[in-house]
């Protein structure tokens, strides 16, 4: 067993992703069990964001692995400092993007790098909650970065231009290289019936390319369960987050993971120069971030 300790119990908002997500996984997972021990070598971080970067920073010099509550840290600049930080002490740093592991996001992603619908030119996405609490500071950095991570990671294809709109929902335009483009359209709306407060409404993609189009709902497989007083979706597999502990796990057991602090740096300069757009009305460029 891999022994972890939980540190902070804060989110974005009111998010209390520790109670919530963390810690029932991490009771269920077969690898791990949760001490108060601060030799654990590993700690599940969700402190507040402006204190994220310094935290993370000091169990990284004491050589222990850390699960990341998202955003990793509050700049692109951090995150950066962080991941070299990882590398210099030889431990893994594993974002909680946790929405990328789903299995038919898994299956899109291995479809498209296989050429299954040949060159793809452009994909558009919809990441939409209902209900819950609204984010300090808007929705881009506690949703958008979730869609913005996919997209990223389903073509491997540089980033060179951000053009983005606010308003109830935030649609961000990202330019890739060799001309492929993508529409992130994200954000919250007002409670819908039969969606759990902060549920995901929408969680789709449509990825054209030269010889067809993908199709993807991201929320299966999973079952509507209905009960005498709600409504909500239950995975039939592992869901993300129980997924997002296998990597961690693996990446404790071999010192690599595949999904770090890399990732959650160009997520975030994304989303920086997506806030940047709108504040500005205009395009950002972008120096390739991959």
């Amino acid at each position: 067993m891999i022994p972890v300790r939980l540190l902070g119990e804060a989110g974005i908002g009111t998010q209390n992703h520790q109670r919530d997500m963390y810690r029932p996984a991490f009771d269920r997972h077969p690898e791990f069990t949760i001490v108060d021990d601060e030799a654990a070598p590993v700690v599940s971080v969700t402190v507040p964001l402006e204190q994220r970067a310094a935290t993370i920073e000091r169990e990284i010099r004491a050589g222990r692995h850390v699960l990341a509550d998202k955003p990793l840290a509050a700049t692109a600049e951090e995150c950066d400092r962080l991941a070299e930080l990882a590398e210099e002490h030889g431990v893994v740093v594993v974002p909680a993007h946790h929405q990328r592991l789903g299995g038919a996001l898994r299956s899109a992603k291995a479809a498209v790098r296989a050429g299954r619908v040949g060159l793809p030119w452009n994909v558009q996405c919809d990441f939409i909650v209902a209900g819950g609490d609204p984010a300090p500071g808007g929705e881009l950095l506690n949703l958008g970065l979730y869609p913005i991570d996919i997209v990223c990671d389903l073509l491997g294809l540089a980033v060179t231009r951000v053009s983005a709109t606010g308003g109830p929902l935030d649609t961000v335009q990202l330019d890739h290289d060799n001309g492929v483009t993508s529409t992130i359209v994200c954000g919250r709306v007002p409670a819908v019936q039969g969606v759990a407060p902060s549920g995901l409404l929408l969680h789709r993609y449509r990825i054209s390319g030269s010889h067809g189009v993908l199709v993807i709902d991201a929320t299966r497989p999973a079952l509507r369960v209905h009960t005498a007083t709600a409504t909500h979706q239950a995975w039939t597999g592992p869901s993300t987050v129980d997924t997002l502990l296998d990597v961690l796990a693996a990446g404790v057991r071999t010192g690599r993971a595949e999904l770090g602090p890399r990732d959650a740096a160009r997520a975030q300069r994304i989303v920086e120069a997506a806030q940047q757009s709108i504040k500005e009305n205009r395009g950002v460029a972008l120096d390739a971030v991959r």
